[in-house]
């Protein structure tokens, strides 16, 4: 089984960016998701620099792949789509139905999280238009996946999202601009102050959510470390875990050593946030089972 890393969903400075992936050119993960997915007002790397990050990873024995926004606003933002959707060198995850439109019938691609796979029918549809590697949308049960194994279609890989705070929803809005009573085309990038996004609890100051731009988070880390060899029963392929500011190289050494079928590290003091699996044992999910 194999060990990817997300996008980074966060607004990270280009110094942190490249640090980070310096550190993961040398780390266990075989597959790693490049570009960004939430908001095009981030542009501390354009689009010549993510390929330019790609070859650099491809180099050290990376596959990459380029992921597309999930929320496609302008006309500057389709454009920019296409030339993701057309760079010709490396596979590309669709995370809306725009980037599919652009990928069906010219190249494979990855359909990416946001796509709503929920059923067979679904998943065989989009074997169909050219996906060769699905990954389970966050709020489906193992007992789901496990339907969704079962009728498969040849040639398609399953991934999952075993770590990190879980993207729920995306809107117009700028949850954080609006945070700090700032309009949404005058933000003042304030997301840079926030690595890993921006907590929100509820009136008893209990977590309940992450801002993080136009992108609302879970407040609690998904965590999924204790259920890699059900993955694995499950025939899923390729498991993956979504950067954070800190702690990162420790967390993918972790995993890595458990997709390998050894006793990883415990992630005790390594998570920003207490774990939750919920959604994976078809329950409330906030809630975490061992």
């Amino acid at each position: 089984m194999k060990l990817s890393l997300g996008p980074v969903l966060y607004y990270w400075t280009r110094e942190a960016l490249m640090e980070f992936y310096a550190g993961v050119a040398e780390s266990g993960v075989d597959i790693v998701y490049l570009g960004e997915v939430v908001c095009s007002r981030r542009h501390n790397l354009r689009l010549d620099d993510w390929l330019g990050l790609a070859r650099d990873l491809s180099a050290s024995g990376k596959q990459v792949v380029l992921s597309t926004q999930a929320l496609i606003e302008s006309e500057s933002d389709l454009k920019a789509l296409r030339r993701i959707a057309a760079n010709g060198e490396f596979t590309v995850e669709a995370n809306e139905m725009g980037a599919v439109r652009l990928l069906t019938g010219r190249v494979p691609f990855v359909a990416g999280p946001h796509l709503n796979i929920y059923n067979n029918e679904t998943l065989a549809w989009f074997a169909e238009l050219g996906a060769t590697r699905f990954v389970l949308p966050l709020e489906l049960s193992r007992d789901t996946l496990r339907e969704l194994q079962a009728a498969r279609p040849a040639g398609v890989q399953t991934e999952v999202f075993a770590y990190g705070r879980m993207p729920l929803a995306f809107s117009a809005r700028c949850f954080t601009a609006r945070h700090h009573n700032l309009p949404k085309d005058d933000c003042q990038f304030r997301c840079l102050d926030d690595a890993d996004g921006l907590a929100l609890n509820t009136r008893d100051r209990t977590p309940f959510l992450t801002l993080n731009g136009i992108q609302t988070q879970s407040a609690l880390v998904y965590d999924l470390s204790e259920s890699i060899a059900e993955l694995r029963s499950l025939a899923v392929n390729i498991v993956r875990v979504s950067p954070q500011s800190r702690d990162m190289m420790a967390i993918i050494e972790a995993f890595s050593e458990r997709c390998a079928g050894r006793p990883g590290a415990p992630l005790e003091g390594l998570r920003v946030a207490p774990p939750c699996n919920g959604y994976w044992h078809g329950v409330p999910g906030m809630e975490y089972r061992n």
